[in-house]
């Protein structure tokens, strides 16, 4: 497929598209939340369980993976595991440890709430070329990580006094 033509754009052009579509983004996030009866943060760590798929994580896992801290996790999975989103099941090479697993109710229910989005983002994607959807994921890697490693420095700021 060859791709569409495409506009010019400077830099600057280009973070405040990227902070529209951020901002945007960001509302769409609470409004799926809010449908489902989640708060953001419990909408971001049950993304990291379905992720994960069988891979069943931990406590400290889910910690690492929605950037949140491990005492926080606990009140996080009781709100998940209270809505019918997960159960925590024994792990079973540590008995003292559990792991979080999606309910397929609530998989179902997410499913039906995101797929129309992702069938729209797909046909968006469709007017792309095989190199500018590498380029496109190679840049939404990039600046995730970038964005991950600003939070951390924030948050070592906070701890540090500053």
């Amino acid at each position: 497929m060859s791709a569409e033509p495409r506009p010019t754009a400077t830099p600057a052009q280009t973070r405040e598209a990227m902070d529209l579509f951020i901002a945007t983004a960001h509302l769409g996030q609470q409004e799926m939340a809010q449908r489902l009866g989640l708060n953001i943060t419990d909408l971001l760590s049950f993304a990291c369980v379905l992720k994960a798929g069988e891979d069943l994580l931990t406590a400290g896992d889910l910690a690492e993976h929605a950037h949140v801290t491990t005492g926080a996790v606990t009140g996080i999975l009781n709100r998940l595991e209270r809505g019918g989103y997960v159960t925590r099941v024994p792990d079973p090479t540590d008995r003292r440890r559990v792991r979080v697993a999606a309910l397929p109710d609530a998989v179902a229910k997410v499913v039906a709430l995101y797929q129309p989005y992702y069938d729209r983002l797909d046909a968006v994607f469709a007017g792309y070329s095989a190199d500018e959807i590498a380029v496109l994921h190679d840049w939404f890697s990039r600046s995730t990580n970038l964005a991950l490693a600003y939070i951390e420095e924030l948050r070592a700021k906070d701890a540090d006094g500053e």
